[in-house]
């Protein structure tokens, strides 16, 4: 053993993994709901006897949801403290679900899903902040790299649960099924998980910020949905605006004197910049690929929504196998080579997607799922590990809201923009239209070779070669006072 690797005193116990397991049940929640609609389109589509147009804002006010509150996270933490804000973000999501559940029109449940969006737009950002405070700065890495796979699970068996639910029951438990996961989540968490004080450092919310990155967010994200569809002038105001927003925003925080909402000098530091693209790759990698296979699978191949779920689930078990594979590395190998191996990895299995004209065996695209679902498992600890064990405890809720974002913000214009580029694709390829997929996925490939060029910049040391961490103040166990 090396005096790099963390000392048994920092092992993993029983206590931190069942903390870790009530905090990964919001996460499950969130990202799994953000694709387990997608399978009950059509469901809805002769429910509300709406249009598919309609019907798709139900999956889109999500997003845009969700990528409008992630940026209030590390605030709220602050401000209210971890544990009291995941409970609340729990209960904003499981209202969120009933109410869709007792939706009686496409646009009464779009509403009520922008509810849902907003309480799961906050669970992934504070758990995990949540989970790198208790842990400390050398029980980190290990802890991350469980709880890490499953916002990679997710987008994979959301359409299997979805297709699921639909089989035996009505489509309102499409939402329901949320609830008891959520209770049992909130009950647990009262009992196991510590209370971590607020902030003693109390900053106003930053209302100019949040006018202008929030909205930016949606709004950009809109416009690029808006050209899928071949909207031409809500597109260009869409993004224009957006874009406008976004930088207004960076100018802003850049000059304000108080603490703003993400500070943009964050992504200037090493190694949060590199960091921050390897994540916004990942989120476009991953959250792109899942929306690309299966329209492909379905339109190219004539597959039932099902059997494109199954084909799918090989690149969540490689990701099962790579979180166990960092779990077991991660205190001990360099960041960057990990990360610079899961891009490879990804890279290696995105290449046979490229050909998709050329119909590759099911052999060969299971084995690309897997190889994808491994490097991806690769990345997101790794990168999550280097900033968690390098900031400050009072920084973290603040930090972990900033990736998170960017994750989030990678999905969601990265799919936009794949789906820019597949409608362009389609258009010129007729009626071939696996060759118009293929083309897409060379885009996924250019977006990984622009993660490895980032993942070079990242530390070569392991990160239990940090100093030592001061250990984690001011948390009380049980329940809150």
């Amino acid at each position: 053993m090396t005096e790099d690797v963390a000392p048994p005193a920092e092992r993993v116990d029983g206590q931190l993994l069942r903390i870790a397991f009530i905090l990964v049940l919001g996460t499950f929640m969130a990202t799994l709901d953000a694709t387990i609609v997608s399978v009950g389109i059509d469901r809805l589509t002769e429910e509300f006897d709406a249009s598919v147009a309609d019907i798709q804002w139900v999956s889109t006010a999500y997003l845009l949801a969700v990528v409008a509150a992630v940026p209030a996270s590390g605030w709220l933490a602050d401000r209210f403290g971890g544990r009291r804000t995941w409970l609340a973000a729990v209960g904003v999501f499981l209202l969120g679900s009933v109410l869709c559940a007792l939706a009686w029109s496409a646009p009464s449940l779009t509403v009520f899903r922008v509810v849902q969006g907003l309480g799961g737009g906050l669970l992934p950002a504070t758990g995990q902040a949540l989970l790198a405070r208790i842990a400390g700065r050398h029980r980190t890495g290990r802890v991350i790299s469980v709880v890490a796979v499953v916002p990679l699970l997710s987008p994979v068996f959301g359409p299997l649960v979805g297709g699921v639910v639909l089989g035996l029951a009505s489509w309102p438990w499409l939402f329901l099924v949320n609830l008891p996961i959520g209770v049992i989540a909130v009950l647990l968490a009262r009992r196991h998980v510590p209370d971590v004080p607020p902030s003693t450092r109390r900053t106003a919310f930053d209302l100019r910020g949040a006018a202008l990155l929030s909205p930016g967010l949606a709004v950009l994200v809109y416009g690029l949905t808006e050209v899928a569809h071949g909207r031409t002038a809500p597109a260009a105001i869409g993004v224009t605006a957006g874009l406008a927003m976004l930088t207004g925003f960076t100018v802003h925080g850049l000059r304000t004197r108080s603490t703003p909402l993400v500070d943009p000098r964050l992504f200037a530091r090493p190694p949060f910049g590199a960091a921050a693209l390897a994540l916004l790759v990942l989120g476009a990698s991953v959250f792109g690929t899942t929306f690309l296979l299966p329209l492909y699978f379905q339109t190219g191949r004539g597959l039932t929504a099902w059997q494109a779920g199954l084909l799918l689930a090989p690149q969540g078990l490689g990701a099962a196998a790579g979180s166990v594979l960092v779990n077991r590395t991660i205190d001990r190998v360099a960041p960057r080579t990990l990360v610079v191996a899961g891009i490879v990895l990804i890279l290696a299995g995105t290449v046979p997607f490229t050909q998709l004209g050329h119909a590759p065996p099911d052999e060969v695209i299971i084995a690309a799922l897997v190889f994808r679902g491994v490097g991806m498992a690769m990345i997101g600890a790794p990168v999550m590990n280097i900033v968690y064990s390098r900031i400050e405890p009072e920084h973290l809720p603040r930090a972990s809201g900033a990736l998170n974002l960017l994750n989030t913000v990678g999905g969601s214009v990265g799919t936009a923009a794949l789906a820019v580029v597949l409608q362009n694709r389609l258009s010129e390829r007729g009626t071939d239209v696996p060759s118009a997929f293929g083309d897409t996925f060379w885009w996924v490939l250019g977006c990984c070779l622009l993660a490895a060029a980032g993942a070079t910049r990242l530390p070569r040391g392991p990160a239990g070669a940090d100093p030592p961490d001061p250990s984690p103040v001011g948390v009380r166990r049980g329940r809150p006072r």
